[in-house]
C-alpha cells in the first residue's frame, strides 16, 4: 500500500495554496497573442535542449488550465525522426504511480476523470526525459504541481528515473516554493527566458544555460 505524504504545517500549506492559485490565475489571464509569442520562445529553448539531452522516448502532458501547449511541439519532434516514441502520463488508481502510455498525433483518445485528454490504447513505455507543467518553481527547480502527489510518487516509483525537464512561463517563478520531504526538484527549467540548470545534477541552485 503507498504511505501517503505527510501534511505540511497549515502555515506553509496556505503559503503554497495561495501561490498556486495566484500563479495559474495569472497564466489563464495570459492574452492569447502573447501566450502563442511565449509559447514560441520556449519552443526555441526546449528544442535546443532536447537536441543536447537526446532521448528516444519523452513524456509529456497535455495542456490544461493554461499550462505551455506543447502538442504543436510533439508534432514536431516525432515528425523529424520516426523511431522517437512520445507518451503522456496517465492516473490509472488514485494515490498510485502514474503510467506512461504511448501517444501519437494521430492516436484515438480517451479522457481522464478530469476530462483530460489520454491515449485510449495500452501501449505503456518507460521515457527517457520527462518534461512537467510547473504553476510555480523556485530557483532550486522544486514546483507546485495541483496537490495531488502524482508526479511526486511517480518519480520515486521510476528506477532509473527519467530526466525531469520543467516547463513554465516565467510568471510562474517565486523565491520559494516551500518544498516538502518528499518533493522531487526538476534537472532542468526552461521558460520564455532561456534554459535553466544542467549543473551539479538536481544539487543547487539552477543556472542559466
Amino acid at each position: 500500500m503507498t504511505t501517503p505524504f505527510p501534511p505540511p504545517d497549515a502555515r506553509i500549506a496556505a503559503l503554497r495554496k495561495a501561490l498556486r492559485s495566484e500563479r495559474i490565475a495569472a497564466r489563464e489571464a495570459l492574452p492569447a497573442a502573447e501566450r502563442q509569442a511565449l509559447t514560441g520562445r520556449i519552443e526555441t529553448h526546449l528544442d535546443a535542449l532536447v537536441a543536447r539531452l537526446a532521448p528516444g522516448c519523452l513524456a509529456f502532458c497535455w495542456p490544461w488550465r493554461g499550462e505551455v501547449d506543447l502538442l504543436p511541439w510533439a508534432h514536431r519532434w516525432l515528425a523529424a525522426d520516426p523511431a522517437r516514441r512520445a507518451a503522456l502520463p496517465v492516473v490509472l488508481t488514485p494515490a498510485r504511480p502514474m503510467e506512461f502510455l504511448r501517444w501519437r498525433p494521430d492516436a484515438p483518445m480517451a479522457t481522464d476523470h478530469h476530462g483530460i485528454p489520454i491515449p485510449a490504447g495500452d501501449e505503456p513505455v518507460s521515457p527517457e526525459l520527462l518534461i512537467v507543467p510547473l504553476n510555480v518553481f523556485d530557483a532550486a527547480g522544486y514546483r507546485l504541481g495541483y496537490g495531488g502527489g502524482y508526479f511526486d510518487r511517480t518519480l520515486a516509483a521510476l528506477d532509473p528515473a527519467p530526466t525531469c525537464v520543467g516547463v513554465a512561463f516565467e510568471l510562474a517563478r517565486c523565491e520559494s516554493t516551500h518544498p516538502q520531504a518528499h518533493d522531487k526538484p526538476m534537472d532542468w527549467v526552461v521558460t520564455e527566458a532561456g534554459v535553466f540548470g544542467g549543473s551539479g545534477g538536481r544539487a543547487g541552485a539552477l543556472a542559466f544555460c
